[in-house]
Parts: C-alpha cells; sequence; structure tokens
C-alpha cells in the first residue's frame, strides 16, 4: 500500500509545479533585458502573401529598435511556412526590416525553418554554431519569454529576452491569464515530455495560417557581413 504522506507530496507537487512555472511566465513577461549581442532573434508569427501580419511587425520592428540602439549587430528573423503558403515568415520578416527598415541586408539573415518554436531554435542553434556566435536577444511577445529563453538555452545560445508590448496577447487580463496557461502547459511539454506543447492559437496570434508565395528576394539569403 502507498503511505498517504507519499500521495499527498506527490499532489502538493503536481499542484505547485505548473503554479510554480506560471508565476515565473508572469515574471519574465515584465522584464526587458538588452544586453549586448551577437544577434537579435525575431521569433516567427503569421505573414499573409509576404506581408507580415500585425503581430509579426510589431516584433520586427521592436528589433528593428534594438538594431538602431546598437544592442546587436545582426537580426535573425526566423519561421517557416504553413500548408499552402509559399512565402514563410522568416523571408517576410527579413524583406520587412531590409525595404521598410532600411538595415542593410547583410545584416539580417532569414532562418525559413521551423513551424513552433522548438523547430525554430534548433534550426537557429544550427546557425549560431555556423558563424560562432553565442548570444542573442529574443524578441517575441511577453508570455513566450521564459520558455524562448529556456529552448535558446538547450541550444547553445545564451539568451535574454527582451518582448514587444503590443499586440492581442497583451490587450486583456482574460486574453493574459490565457497566454499564461498556455505557455505553462508548453513548457511543462518541453521539460517533462520533450515536445514543444504548442496548440493553436486563437484568431490573431502567434501563427494562423498564412498565405502567398514566397520570392527569391523574401528569404534573400543569410547575409553575408555578418559571417
Amino acid at each position: 500500500m502507498i503511505p498517504v504522506g507519499l500521495v499527498l507530496g506527490l499532489l502538493i507537487v503536481a499542484l505547485l509545479t505548473p503554479l510554480t512555472i506560471a508565476a515565473r511566465i508572469w515574471y519574465e513577461a515584465r522584464q526587458d533585458e538588452r544586453p549586448r549581442s551577437d544577434a537579435i532573434i525575431v521569433l516567427g508569427a503569421a505573414q499573409y502573401n509576404g506581408k507580415p501580419s500585425p503581430t509579426l511587425q510589431w516584433r520586427l520592428q521592436h528589433a528593428l529598435n534594438l538594431y538602431r540602439d546598437g544592442v546587436a549587430p545582426a537580426i535573425v528573423t526566423v519561421g517557416g511556412k504553413q500548408p499552402g503558403d509559399t512565402y514563410t515568415e522568416a523571408g517576410s520578416g527579413r524583406r520587412w526590416l531590409v525595404e521598410k527598415g532600411g538595415v542593410p541586408a547583410g545584416d539580417v539573415v532569414a532562418v525559413p525553418t521551423g513551424r513552433d518554436t522548438l523547430e525554430s531554435f534548433a534550426a537557429v542553434g544550427r546557425l549560431y554554431g555556423e558563424r560562432g556566435w553565442s548570444s542573442g536577444v529574443v524578441v517575441s511577445d511577453p508570455w513566450h519569454s521564459f520558455r524562448s529563453e529556456r529552448l535558446a538555452a538547450d541550444h547553445g545560445i545564451e539568451a535574454a529576452a527582451s518582448p514587444t508590448r503590443s499586440g492581442p496577447s497583451v490587450q486583456t487580463r482574460e486574453t493574459q491569464a490565457y497566454y499564461i496557461v498556455r505557455e505553462t502547459g508548453a513548457y511543462l511539454s518541453y521539460a517533462f515530455l520533450g515536445g514543444d506543447g504548442e496548440p493553436a492559437p486563437p484568431s490573431g496570434g502567434d501563427r494562423p495560417a498564412g498565405g502567398g508565395g514566397d520570392g527569391a528576394a523574401g528569404d534573400g539569403g543569410t547575409g553575408t557581413s555578418a559571417r
């Protein structure tokens, strides 16, 4: 027979673990870290026919501000494409930064791989290994900061997070609570099962279906001056 004390202990751990993770997510969401780094990493969000969605554009603008402030000499845009798309999130983001933001093409590296955060960081980790980089500032939504830093670290990147403060995930207390619960589940799924654990986001979230086709100018290679 299993001792009652052991059962109670396991129940307490099962209850406190997600609460502790949720508290860490809440805390990290309120931080804005901007150490001098090798690159600024922009996590993907939806694009429509090569045009960044509002969520992605907010992230790109924030990354552009960090770049102009001298936080890093390079920007990495990340993200693949949804079924039926030809444009990628990474390519759309790179094009926006070069054409709209005026960033030199050689300073923007597109990594058009990954349909979730785990796949994205695996691809970015390979890029970092190729270039001899070690540090990065991750740009995403506030509630994504805690898990993003963990995934980055597990792929050899010393990461800090500087999240955006605009978008559907920060509009109301209800949406904030939703994203904290969502990220708690995703983090626990990764920590205990090794999976990304990302559910489909609500309308206007990180990765609704994109659309269109990715021309050569979109992914545009990986840049040269940052090598």
